[in-house]
């Protein structure tokens, strides 16, 4: 392991060992009108190989017409009906648990007795994993809710998403994740350290139907500087097919609304629109300075030509009109961007492809930090992502990542006085603005 508590970008296989003590574990357990569903669970989850004095259920109850009815030891919380509310009835079974381990369930997804042990021994080591179990699927309706869960559930087994199975082997369980693997975490059965759920803050509760909440919370875990892992060993059965199997789901109208509203609040490729500029923007280019109007908006319009979807921050407000106009150029305050990129020096932007993919991947691998130089070698910015930021406040010090060096022929640092005629009437060399 790389120090205490962290480990390089995702790499989770880097801790082979054990837990020096168990955690106090809390599991808190979604439930809606599932009464025979949930005593399956919380009886599969009374025969955990886990200590039973480390482990409590908090049943977080979503508006019920009846009150659940739960074994001795296990608390409920619940919540008026306002719709589909995990987001806000999981934040409820967090807040009235104590572990320092989260482990998430739905009331219909009974987990094998070596479950909770599986899904929290990374937690424990590491405090930024988010793991994520294997939710199988079996037909449980009308079985006896007695019987071992790991052996009658294989019996009347469904199929698995297959799609969420070429995910966890494309990406080794998680192990080579990126900006999109959020959508490999699934609510219904996923662990995280308290800590870090403190961290990222709770599920965003203006989720009120079903779908999308937990691929939020991922998303904000992962750019928090998260380390996500599949384990595959932690499974839970879920009562009945996948959602877009179960009968009454009008899958094009669910998923377009799921689609919609996480196009908003997750602003990373393959997420977002593909023209629209997102709330947040991905990347943000900070001019660090004051220089001569020339050069600002020599520096300024290539920059914008080169990344049309980033924002561009000023430390002055600028003194000619031309640069006042675009809504991607801000002055004072830096976006809280997936990537920051600090100029140190106003640049012309000639090819930015070899940059533009530097960018891409940063803080998606080992690699969360890059020195942009140029041609020459002078140093003429740095790149930092987001999760870099995070892992860096966490623990007070630039720790999880690496730094980079790209130097690009395509970037120059330009003169106080480039000839701008030239650049606006694309008629000029480089010789006339660097």
């Amino acid at each position: 392991m790389s120090a205490p508590g962290w480990v390089v970008g995702n790499r989770w296989d880097d801790v082979a060992d054990a837990p020096s003590r168990l955690a106090r574990v809390s599991v808190i357990v979604t439930h809606y009108d599932q009464q025979a569903e949930l005593d399956r669970t919380l009886l599969a989850l009374s025969r955990q190989d886990y200590p039973a004095h480390l482990v409590e259920i908090v049943v977080a109850d979503d508006g019920s017409p009846s009150a659940p009815i739960v074994p001795p030891g296990v608390r409920v919380v619940s919540q008026p009906d306002l719709g589909f509310r995990a987001a806000a009835a999981r934040n409820r079974g967090v807040a009235a648990s104590t572990g320092e381990i989260l482990c998430f369930l739905d009331a219909d997804t009974a987990p094998e007795p070596g479950y909770v042990r599986a899904m929290t021994r990374l937690p424990a080591l590491l405090p930024e994993a988010v793991t994520v179990g294997r939710r199988r699927h079996a037909a449980l309706a009308g079985v006896d809710p007695s019987a071992p869960i790991a052996e009658i559930a294989p019996t009347v087994e469904l199929p698995e998403p297959q799609w969420l199975l070429d995910a966890y082997a494309r990406t080794e369980n998680l192990r080579l994740s990126d900006d999109r693997s959020y959508r490999y975490i699934i609510g219904a059965v996923m662990a995280c350290s308290r800590a870090m759920f403190d961290d990222v803050g709770g599920f965003d509760e203006s989720f009120s139907s079903y779908g999308g909440e937990d691929w939020e919370w991922a998303h904000r875990a992962w750019q928090a500087g998260a380390v996500f892992a599949h384990i595959p060993d932690a499974v839970a059965w879920h009562d009945g097919p996948e959602w877009a199997e179960r009968p009454g789901v009008d899958r094009a109208r669910e998923g377009n609304a799921q689609t919609l509203t996480l196009a908003d609040l997750i602003p990373v490729d393959g997420s977002s629109g593909r023209g629209l500029l997102p709330r947040t923007p991905d990347l943000a280019i900070h001019l660090d300075g004051e220089f001569a109007p020339a050069a600002t908006f020599l520096c300024v319009d290539s920059v914008l030509e080169a990344f049309p979807r980033a924002t561009v921050i000023l430390d002055a407000t600028p003194t000619v009109p031309v640069l006042t106009t675009d809504p991607r150029l801000v002055v004072g305050n830096i976006p809280d961007a997936r990537v920051v990129l600090r100029l140190t020096q106003p640049v012309v932007v000639l090819d930015a492809d070899e940059l533009r993919e530097r960018l891409a991947r940063l803080g998606q691998g080992d690699e969360g930090r890059l020195i942009v130089r140029s041609a020459d070698g002078t140093a003429i910015g740095e790149a930092t992502s987001r999760r870099a930021r995070r892992r860096a406040e966490r623990w007070h010090g630039a720790v999880g990542f690496t730094t980079g060096t790209v130097v690009t022929n395509g970037v120059l640092p330009v003169r106080d006085e480039p000839h701008l005629e030239s650049w606006v009437g694309r008629w000029g060399g480089v010789e006339r603005w660097t």
